[in-house]
């Protein structure tokens, strides 16, 4: 399951591309600014919440929108801690240009609204189990990580063959 996720992961994001660089989005960026069109103004926290993103990959693309001048970040009045950020003119515009992408990338998946719905809902409670839970670290690496053992890096040796397009097979 993991590389079936990744793969349709990045699928999935590689179909947006063509839709989005001839408005220079990238896929995140695009996703920050669907939530601005959702919500209006949202704090720094609520971002990196809704789209799962940590402060240190968040901060440089908003920067990166605001530079654009498709967003803009304040200090919040009433908590100079909390940082809101507020589509532009320019940023509420965009919206106008993005219309039919999602539909675009719907008709791409082509599935039946019964499968997609579930496909959707399983992601969400997956994703949510995940995040609530922790893996097991196996027996191995945690020896490795106790004598302070740093595992050979450079990747897989020459007796490796090369597996590009199959899905690892002790992957669940």
């Amino acid at each position: 399951m993991c590389f079936a996720l990744y793969a349709a992961s990045r699928a999935i994001t590689n179909l947006y591309r063509p839709l989005l660089d001839p408005l220079g989005l990238t896929y995140p960026q695009y996703l920050v600014m669907m939530l601005l069109w959702e919500r209006g103004e949202c704090s720094v926290k609520e971002v990196c919440s809704a789209l799962q993103l940590d402060y240190g990959t968040l901060t440089p693309l908003l920067k990166r929108l605001e530079a654009r001048d498709l967003l803009h970040r304040k200090r919040d009045t009433r908590d100079e801690r909390s940082v809101l950020i507020t589509p532009t003119e320019a940023g509420a515009a965009l919206r106008e240009l993005v219309e039919g992408v999602p539909e675009a990338i719907r008709e791409v998946i082509d599935l039946p609204e019964e499968e997609f719905e579930a496909a959707r809902l399983a992601l969400r409670r997956l994703t949510a189990s995940v995040l609530d839970g922790k893996a097991r670290v196996p027996e191995r690496i945690a020896a490795l990580t106790a004598n302070g053992a740093v595992p050979p890096r450079g990747g897989p040796g020459p007796e490796v063959e090369d597996q590009r397009g199959s899905s690892p097979s002790s992957c669940p």
